[in-house]
């Protein structure tokens, strides 16, 4: 059976650092770069604690790709769909945490 999964970008309060990343569990994820589980990471370094734009697929495959595909990209591209999405940059935290 394939696990599906999710890319995600997570910023900081200034939204001047933008992190791209993939996991199969958004939910623990987002929550240990709130925590600072990690605390020698890029984003506990740079205080990226805001989910910014989030993605489900229906493979793990497939969330990786995407995640290459949006690292490779500009930051205005970044930027674009994240805004497509979360016009107002709000940290969609609230919304993931219902689950």
């Amino acid at each position: 059976m394939n696990k599906g999964g999710y890319v995600y970008i997570i910023t900081n309060k200034n939204f001047n650092v933008l992190y791209t990343g993939v996991t199969s569990d958004l939910l623990t994820r987002v929550l240990q770069h709130k925590e600072k589980f990690y605390p020698n990471s890029f984003t506990a370094k740079y205080n990226c604690v805001i989910l910014a734009y989030y993605k489900f697929f229906s493979s793990i495959e497939e969330a990786i790709f995407e995640e290459k595909r949006i690292k490779a990209g500009s930051r205005i591209k970044k930027i674009k769909l994240i805004e497509q999405m979360n016009p107002d940059w709000k940290d969609l935290w609230d919304e993931i945490k219902r689950w």
